[in-house]
């Protein structure tokens, strides 16, 4: 108890420091960006993820679908690592009917890794594996149906969700009131305690936050002493699509695309 006790003293003072209008002054949009996954078969893990969870396609690339207002994108890879216990360890989606969805994915080649359950208080809940390593958790929260969160591994959740904050802004806050965590517009990021390992070469590779002004926001970066791995660049797709991007290197070795959009 003085255990859980001390979490949550030291949580509050997370809340203290960053709930104010310092978020506005991060230059970040308020939002996941997009979630970077490494398949083997782009075209095939599309289809797995629409037709499971509903994303919709885009004109800006086929290798990649729209929940919301972020985007899952999918990166050939032949060799990604299972995400679970990378500093991304899992993504988690909502749907309507949990045990229903958990029968198609496991009929459509997922793994069931914890069955079906409910969690007083919380929501219905299961952990299923894609075809391709990437750890999901599947929730039954009616309240927001889609792409539902992203959950952390950290050895210390309460400093990795704190540096969020500080870098990115963001709404502190509870899920369903009992899971600490940070809100980006729809999206949560959750955290949960243990030793991780970087999240590139993982199926779960990195993710994206859409700045306003990408290379402001990489000075700004900079001077709070984060790792920039990639200096921000130009990129067009071939559908005409542009943007400026750039990378960093977050906590526990979590790799981080910085995304801003024309």
């Amino acid at each position: 108890m003085r255990r859980v006790l001390r979490v949550m003293a030291s949580w509050a003072v997370v809340l203290m420091a960053y709930a104010t209008p310092a978020f506005a002054q991060t230059g970040m949009a308020n939002m996941v960006d997009h979630i970077h996954l490494a398949v083997p078969d782009q075209t095939r893990s599309v289809e797995w993820y629409r037709k499971h969870f509903s994303g919709q396609t885009m004109t800006e690339a086929p290798e990649r679908l729209m929940f919301g207002e972020t985007r899952i994108i999918f990166q050939r890879s032949e060799a990604a690592k299972p995400s679970s216990g990378s500093v991304l360890d899992h993504i988690g989606f909502s749907v309507a009917d949990l045990d229903a969805a958990v029968r198609g994915l496991e009929a459509d080649g997922a793994k069931v890794v914890t069955p079906a359950r409910e969690v007083a208080g919380l929501f219905k809940l299961a952990f299923v594996e894609d075809p391709w390593g990437v750890r999901i958790e599947v929730v039954q929260d009616a309240a927001k149906l889609g792409l539902h969160h992203v959950h952390l591994r950290a050895p210390d959740p309460n400093a990795a969700l704190a540096w969020y904050v500080d870098k990115f802004g963001g709404t502190v806050g509870k899920l369903k009131d009992r899971i600490d965590g940070i809100n980006y517009g729809g999206v949560w990021v959750l955290a949960q305690k243990g030793e991780a390992t970087p999240s590139q070469g993982h199926a779960i590779d990195h993710i994206g936050f859409r700045p306003l002004n990408v290379d402001s926001v990489v000075a700004g970066l900079k001077a709070k002493s984060v790792k920039v791995t990639t200096e921000p660049r130009p990129l067009t797709l071939p559908s005409g699509t542009s943007m400026r991007l750039a990378f960093i290197e977050g906590p526990d070795g979590v790799r981080i695309e910085l995304v801003q959009r024309f």
